[in-house]
């Protein structure tokens, strides 16, 4: 029986050819010549009966087939390459890395706990974590997770369920000297209330609050907007600047300390969920499903973790 695969040199010099944009890059990442990748790259197109790269003099660009192709083919090698990561971690210590995004939220508050666990468990696995208020392309950008707030009903993308994180208001002692406690929902309607500016679209972000047992998204008035970093509000909220709507994790120290306190507990009863989510058609590295497991588990068993620390 022969060889099935014997032609996985061309397939490789085809995916840096088109990886690096050109023959002659793609032989120096190869460490060969521009010509060798050429006729590698016109054997690859003669077995499968398809053009794969439209050449010019001026530009080298796939074809839609030499795209799907390409998709393909890095999947498959990402596959080999797994497989043998995972028997070479098989009885020793995990390693690979990567790479999470989460909002600034749960990525100052959250986050590091549980990544402070999973190295404690997986010490020669590299974690690159980006902190940001963006929803990021988890595939063109070359993420393996992201963790994100809210619904996806329509995403495409596999969600995990880490927390239902729960709301409160809260304000500066100095605040509250100054201006007077509120006692009901229209009395929080004469506070500065500090509102957030939501990056997907522009508009202020509603609290939510449950007033006489029903759920209300109310709209904050007030002077101050805050932009681009959710944390702002409980920021401004410390300075005395006015009431703000954030989560328990984020206020429980400040409160603890007195450097807030908490308004209109009866408004109370909110929460928003938080969850890790990853494309659904890349397969996960070892390292990765890992990363997956201890934030699912410990966040759940810990906001326990997360909380004592």
């Amino acid at each position: 029986m022969g060889r099935r695969f014997d032609y996985l040199d061309d397939v490789e010099a085809f995916i840096a050819v088109a990886d690096h944009g050109s023959f002659t890059a793609g032989a120096v990442a190869l460490s060969t010549t521009a010509s060798v990748l050429s006729r590698a790259v016109a054997r690859l197109e003669v077995r499968l009966g398809s053009q794969l790269l439209r050449r010019t003099t001026r530009r080298l660009s796939l074809t839609e087939a030499g795209r799907q192709y390409l998709e393909q083919v890095h999947a498959a090698f990402a596959l080999l390459g797994d497989a043998e990561r995972d028997v070479q971690g098989a009885g020793s210590q995990l390693t690979g890395q990567v790479r999470i995004s989460a909002p600034t939220s749960y990525g100052h508050y959250r986050l590091p706990p549980l990544l402070a666990h999973f190295a404690e468990l997986h010490p020669q696995v590299q974690v690159e974590v980006n902190i940001a208020n963006r929803n990021v392309d988890l595939v063109a950008e070359g993420f393996d997770l992201a963790i994100r707030m809210g619904q996806f009903p329509d995403s495409g993308l596999v969600v995990r369920k880490l927390e239902d994180a729960a709301l409160c208001l809260v304000a500066s002692p100095a605040y509250i000297a100054r201006r007077g406690t509120p006692s009901s929902l229209a009395e929080l309607q004469t506070h500065d209330c500090l509102s957030f500016v939501m990056p997907s679209t522009g508009r202020i972000a509603t609290w939510s609050l449950q007033d006489e047992g029903r759920d209300v998204e109310w709209m904050p008035p007030g002077r101050f907007q805050i932009s681009d970093d959710v944390l702002g509000t409980a920021s401004l909220a410390t300075a005395g600047m006015g009431i703000a709507q954030t989560y328990d994790f984020i206020a429980a120290e400040r409160i603890r300390t007195g450097a807030l306190v908490d308004v209109l507990p009866r408004l109370r009863g909110c929460t928003r969920p938080f969850s890790v989510v990853y494309a659904p058609h890349r397969r996960l590295s070892a390292a990765t499903r890992s990363l997956i497991d201890v934030l699912t588990h410990v966040s759940r068993a810990g906001a326990g973790l997360a909380a004592r620390s």
